[in-house]
């Protein structure tokens, strides 16, 4: 896979301060452009002022016939870079500044009567600079004069290029100390960063225990420090679920084999009594092969989960069948039945399965009684599986739906259990969209309470509480 352009210009450190450089260039770029466009122009304006403040004072004193005064306005003052001169409109010079002596017009405009024109030039050999000028017309009793006052660009000039040069030494300086102000700022901000790294590198899967260091401050790298610890937290919890798996799982497969293996050495030296023996053998091979289809359903439910083979299910049908053959495995059991129609839907194998683990559950656990009780409403069917046996504790109600649990002396391998049934119905529950839920049953015992969808409406995730 291309890198990225940017991934060739170092770390994390160097592309934010280059980034920060650029930005400020760039900004204050534009910023001293502005600057430099908006301070010309009011000096531009400052000096349009001051021509058009001479002009009128000229056209004022040629009109008061004021010599004395027109005279004063055409002298120029020291430091004083303005220069007037009244000409014809045919080009005649009448009077002018000391400066343009024996010069022509200076400049081509020729406004009408009592109208101002503006031009920019150069003006005065000995002179590089650009002049702003302006020309007003003015009728008199010897006819129309045209006053022209020139004012000097220099000081605009000077101003605009000390500027210029202001901008040209300031902005790589500050460039330079945004750059390395970022560049130690976001090297302090990623020290809790590597810290975290330097942690996770260490951590193994022996010691998933550890955790990162949450920085104290309340920011981005915090949020991902405490990220982080969650995650190791269900890595760890995940981890520690597995390893009970693997042992619970060889615990269970090692005692029918085990059972398997004598049975087989006692049939080599006692081949006589093979019937019995080889019926026990069969019980325990049946059991076996139980046990590790639970664990491959579950296997695959962890990695892909169960995929219903939608169709619609009779759940009445079922129940009825799974109490017959409750009564005919425990005749000393008294299955009570309250079953109304219900359809929903679903996978009729896998809701097979998941209430005939219920109604074993329950017959396991019974003393005398079992209860079964199916109904609906406009949205869900209601079954419960009650008993009579010793109940569950509110606080075991969530854990009995783990893997392998067994809560007390009565749920014992000869019993036959592995501790895997209630798990799966949770899964195939779960693949349904409903609800598993554990309660008392008005029998004094435990009571299992299933609700699906009805009609393949989706439910809440499987739960147990």
């Amino acid at each position: 896979m291309r890198r990225a352009w940017w991934s060739w210009l170092g770390g994390i450190r160097i592309r934010s301060a280059l980034a920060a450089v650029a930005v400020t260039t760039v900004a204050v770029g534009v910023a001293a452009l502005a600057m430099v466009y908006t301070a010309r122009s009011t000096l531009t304006g400052n000096v349009d002022a001051t021509a058009s403040q001479r002009a009128a004072q000229v056209a004022s004193a040629i009109r008061s016939g004021d010599a004395t005064g027109l005279a004063q306005l055409l002298r120029s003052s020291a430091g004083d870079e303005t220069v007037v001169q009244i000409f014809t409109p045919d080009g005649t010079v009448v009077a002018s500044s000391a400066e343009l002596n024996g010069r022509p017009p200076i400049t081509s405009l020729r406004p009408a009567v009592d109208g101002t024109a503006w031009q920019q030039g150069r003006l005065l050999p000995d002179s590089e600079d650009p002049f702003r000028i302006v020309a007003t017309s003015i009728r008199t009793d010897d006819g129309s004069r045209i006053v022209a006052v020139a004012q000097s660009m220099r000081p605009v000039n000077e101003s605009t290029e000390a500027l210029i040069e202001a901008v040209l030494v300031g902005m790589p300086l500050l460039a330079l100390v945004v750059g390395v102000a970022t560049f130690v700022f976001v090297g302090r901000s990623l020290r809790s960063v590597e810290g975290i790294r330097r942690r996770v590198a260490g951590i193994t899967g022996r010691d998933l225990h550890a955790r990162v260091p949450v920085p104290a401050a309340r920011d981005e790298v915090a949020a991902l420090a405490e990220t982080m610890n969650g995650m190791l937290d269900r890595l760890e919890s995940s981890a520690a679920a597995q390893r009970r798996f693997v042992a619970d799982a060889s615990h269970e497969l090692r005692s029918p084999l085990t059972t398997l293996q004598v049975g087989l050495d006692v049939l080599a030296r006692r081949p006589h009594d093979q019937p019995a023996r080889i019926e026990r053998l069969q019980a325990q091979a049946e059991r076996l092969g139980r046990l590790v289809s639970d664990l491959l359903l579950l296997a695959r439910a962890d990695e892909h989960g169960l995929t219903p083979q939608w169709g619609e299910v009779d759940l009445d049908d079922l129940v009825y069948g799974h109490r017959e053959r409750i009564q005919a495995q425990h005749p000393n059991l008294v299955v009570d039945a309250s079953v109304q129609p219900v359809r929903v839907h679903g996978d009729a194998r896998q809701l097979d399965r998941a209430i005939g683990n219920l109604c074993d559950n329950a017959a396991m656990h019974a003393g005398k009684r079992v209860a079964l009780t199916l109904s609906a409403d406009e949205t869900h069917a209601h079954l419960v599986v009650g008993d009579d046996g010793p109940g569950i504790d509110a606080a075991d109600r969530r854990r009995v739906f783990d893997r392998f649990v067994r809560l007390d002396d009565s749920r014992t391998r000869s019993d036959g259990g592995s501790g895997l049934g209630l798990a799966i119905t949770r899964e195939i529950v779960h693949g349904h969209h409903g609800a598993i839920t554990v309660g008392t049953s008005l029998l004094g015992g435990a009571a299992l309470h299933l609700d699906l969808p009805v009609g393949g409406q989706n439910g809440g995730d499987a739960c147990a509480s």
